[in-house]
């Protein structure tokens, strides 16, 4: 098919699986996961694949820059503390476990299992924001998940590039680990806010509702960019940005009709993004189809200490907050732990993976794997749960 026709076609795909999810009261995700495989197995995507590149580039700056422009500022200043907590030291305790299991189980070397538990470590903004609207979570919930799912990139980006320095030369300092942490989060923050800054001043300039919606398309890829141009995180840049005009660009600088339609614009684009690329998680699935039967133990090993290491990190540090106005129940322990989902993050990094990495084939097939588990299964099992624990309405 020619590459418009295609591109309506998909389209039309994308609408119906919206409509019957909505109709039988499924996750959509599921069902485009599924008729990407379907698609690619008929070579209508022919030619059509998830890069680092196209994730980095073209998906994740739209979807953070959403996301973060709805966040209130008051809100997530009272949650930043156990925000954070889950976000720096969460990450690191689900990338421990995650590789002493894949090492001991497994039986991967330490470098390809530390890679992997890196990689896997964050839950990934995509999939979590997705699968919150669709189940319609709101209130202090929705925000310790997703905003967590959005900091949570800045820890594992540098761990990344830490233990993939390391696995490849063989030597890190602790004073290159300190500068790269400051680059990343540092840096990635101040490209973040002053873009949102000099949006900001233009945006004041004109009260024309197009102009205005064209310079917050500027500022969300504009920042994400930017940051990685300067290897700084890109999400942490994106995220600084949308908050910023999000909760300041109603100040005058953005005019009425502006944010009315600034809302809405974004609303569509976050809608059809998150429909490509859970499209194209399917279609990359059926492509790895061999490999996913030929690596289906380590899958299975991934898939249990993936969600074991998410439960390290949530509970033993929700429980330090128990007695203090933080606190956060049960209830919602159990949601950060099931909710936090892997998705185009985690595959973005590893598509980035240099060629000549050892074990890179079984390091792919076993992300995907546990990135259509979580899609699939734990997607399919969130809203009941939710209901089970009496935080959605039957």
């Amino acid at each position: 098919m020619h590459t418009i026709e295609r591109i309506a076609f998909l389209l039309l795909v994308v609408c119906l699986i919206a409509m019957i999810g909505r109709r039988l009261r499924l996750p959509y995700t599921v069902g485009l996961v599924a008729s990407g495989a379907l698609l690619s197995a008929t070579g209508m995507l022919t030619g059509v694949a998830l890069t680092q590149e196209l994730i980095f580039s073209a998906f994740l700056p739209p979807l953070i820059f959403e996301a973060a422009f709805y966040i209130p500022w008051k809100e997530l200043r009272a949650d930043l503390k156990p925000i954070l907590l889950l976000a720096t030291v969460g990450v690191l305790l689900a990338m421990g476990l995650t590789a002493v299991g894949m090492h001991f189980l497994a039986g991967w070397p330490w470098q390809t299992a530390l890679i992997f538990g890196t990689l896997i470590a964050a839950t990934d903004p995509v999939s979590v924001i997705a699968t919150f609207k669709e189940a319609g979570v709101h209130g202090r919930l929705r925000l310790l998940v997703e905003s967590e799912s959005l900091f949570n990139d800045g820890t594992a980006a540098v761990l990344f590039g830490v233990v993939l320095a390391w696995a490849t030369s063989g030597q890190v300092s602790a004073t290159h680990m300190g500068l790269d942490l400051l680059r990343e989060v540092g840096g990635g923050c101040a490209i973040g806010l002053l873009v949102a800054l000099a949006v900001l001043w233009i945006a004041g300039q004109t009260d024309d509702h197009l102009v205005e919606i064209a310079l917050t398309v500027v500022a969300a890829y504009g920042s994400f960019l930017a940051a990685q141009y300067f290897h700084c995180s890109g999400v942490l840049a994106t995220l600084c940005c949308g908050l910023l005009l999000g909760n300041y660009g109603s100040l005058g600088a953005l005019s009425d009709a502006g944010r009315e339609a600034v809302g809405s614009f974004w609303e569509f684009a976050a809608f059809l993004v998150n429909s490509v690329v859970f499209l194209l998680i399917g279609a990359q699935e059926h492509g790895l189809i061999g490999q996913l039967q030929r690596f289906g133990l380590p899958i299975l090993i991934a898939i249990l200490v993936v969600i074991l290491g998410r439960g390290v990190a949530v509970y033993p540090l929700c429980a330090l907050l128990r007695r203090s106005v933080l606190a956060i129940s049960v209830a919602h322990q159990h949601i950060l732990v099931w909710g936090g989902l892997r998705g185009a993050l985690a595959l973005a990094l590893v598509l980035g993976l240099p060629a000549s990495l050892p074990h890179r084939q079984e390091l792919l097939a076993t992300t995907f794997g546990v990135v259509v588990f979580s899609v699939v299964v734990q997607g399919l099992t969130f809203t009941p749960l939710l209901k089970r624990l009496g935080l959605l309405e039957a």
